[in-house]
């Protein structure tokens, strides 16, 4: 076993074990892999020890098979940071029969979710007859009207109103101090557009965010390259592998579209001379 915290982690949603889980592999890959798989938990998996489990193939067979297994799909190398205060990172790799692909472990590694996001259903319009109780925001909105006639709002101008409503009062706004801000200084000449008027004042008077300063920040993990452990950005990452790793020529050499060394001198040359030629 790893020290605690550190060594296989096991990724979610996996196909339950079959007899074909690595048929699509190499024999090398197939056997090491169904190898790992049968590894409890936080079980150290580096080439020495993987080494060490079996006596078929040594420490650099082992690392090629590690780095084909990654872009294979089977298995990610992370750092992971698991304290807020003193910044203590842990070197995991997580292992996957079932293969998956550069987007879901890039998903995964990144924001802890396992599937596509889906977009959301557009919200339904509301109609006058309610079959579900008022929100907050919505009977806010509603109450506006009795504090002050000027201010009164149908019930489609409530329904629309109520996501700025709403975020007014996750954001600590009591009813109360809803309503006492709305209805504040209103112009004496009245308001013309009621609905309009208190979208303008829900946008301008939002209140600041009171979320607490001392909150400890999210858990932050850095991928990194399978076979030489350069952290690297996602989408640097081809099959868990860095650019250099996987083999991929090296980028272009951005195009220079300045003078060349014997224009430069030849400019600079006709500069100094008309500087001291000058009056």
């Amino acid at each position: 076993m790893a020290s605690p915290g550190y060594g296989k982690q096991s990724a979610p949603e996996q196909h339950p074990r079959s007899a074909n889980d690595f048929a699509h592999l190499p024999a090398r890959e197939a056997y090491l892999a169904s190898l790992i798989d049968h590894l409890p938990d936080g079980a150290a998996m580096d080439v020495k020890t993987l080494a060490v489990l079996q006596p078929h193939y040594g420490q650099m067979a082992c690392r090629t098979a590690l780095n084909r297994l990654s872009t294979a799909g089977h298995l990610r190398r992370v750092r992971e940071r698991i304290s807020a205060k003193d910044c203590r990172w842990v070197f995991r790799t997580y292992f996957s029969r079932t293969p998956r692909s550069d987007a879901w472990w890039t998903r995964f590694i990144m924001t802890g979710e396992t599937s596509t996001p889906t977009t959301p259903d557009p919200p339904q319009e509301r109609t006058l007859n309610r079959t579900s109780p008022a929100s907050a925001a919505y009977a806010a909105l509603a109450g506006l009207g009795l504090a002050d006639a000027r201010l009164a709002l149908s019930a489609a101008d409530c329904a629309a109103l109520e996501p700025l409503a709403a975020e007014w009062l996750a954001r600590g706004t009591t009813p109360a101090l809803f309503t006492a801000a709305l209805t504040a200084n209103l112009p004496p000449e009245g308001v013309h557009s009621p609905a309009a008027f208190t979208r303008r004042r829900l946008l301008d008077k939002l209140p600041p965010d009171r979320t607490p300063l001392d909150d400890p920040p999210r858990q932050v993990r850095v991928l990194e390259c399978t076979a030489c452990r350069t952290p690297c950005r996602p989408h640097a990452l081809l099959g868990g592998l860095c650019r250099a790793c996987h083999g991929a020529p090296p980028p272009p050499p951005p195009r220079s579209g300045g003078l060349s060394p014997t224009a430069v001198r030849a400019h600079a040359a006709r500069i100094r001379q008309a500087m001291a030629t000058s009056p």
